[in-house]
């Protein structure tokens, strides 16, 4: 058998390349979700909206913006599926008549207790890939490189 040809040099290398790495891990990450949970009741996104909706009661949609790091056209197209099946509610912010406030039903609660343990069992799944000694530091690594979105964007404009 031959070897492979070794790209040229300045050439990405998929098995290196960050971007393509995190991506791949990123799909991986969604079947573990999809895996668990009946896609018709929750998506990745929407769990996350409803989660962050139950730690930050009455939150606007631009605090879940900042919160989540989904875009504002998006996050609104979430919040109006999330009010139409009823897991959430939206009313005027009285200190700015523009803004709602952003609660939880009790069908969200529901919800949200229901897919608790599924999601911590997709990301236990997930994790077990890497060996135990590395999981807090790639967390960290994560959490970095999602701390510092703003910058990126603006290094890339």
């Amino acid at each position: 058998m031959s070897e492979m040809p070794r790209p040229a040099e300045g050439n990405i290398e998929l098995d290196r390349s960050a971007l393509h790495l995190l991506h791949r891990a990123d799909q991986c990450a969604f079947n573990a979700f999809y895996g668990s949970i009946n896609r018709q009741v929750l998506t990745p996104r929407q769990y996350f909206v409803l989660a962050t909706i139950r730690d930050e009661a009455g939150a606007s949609q631009t605090m879940l913006v900042r919160r989540t790091g989904i875009d504002r056209s998006t996050l609104s197209d979430i919040v109006r599926r999330l009010g139409r099946k009823g897991l959430l509610a939206r009313e005027r912010n009285e200190n700015d008549a523009r803004a709602y406030s952003i609660q939880l039903t009790e069908a969200g609660h529901q919800a949200l207790d229901d897919a608790e343990p599924v999601v911590q069992a997709a990301e236990e799944r997930l994790l077990s890939i890497l060996p135990p000694e590395r999981v807090d530091e790639f967390r960290e690594n994560l959490r970095l490189i999602s701390e510092r979105r703003d910058e990126l964007i603006m290094m890339s404009e």
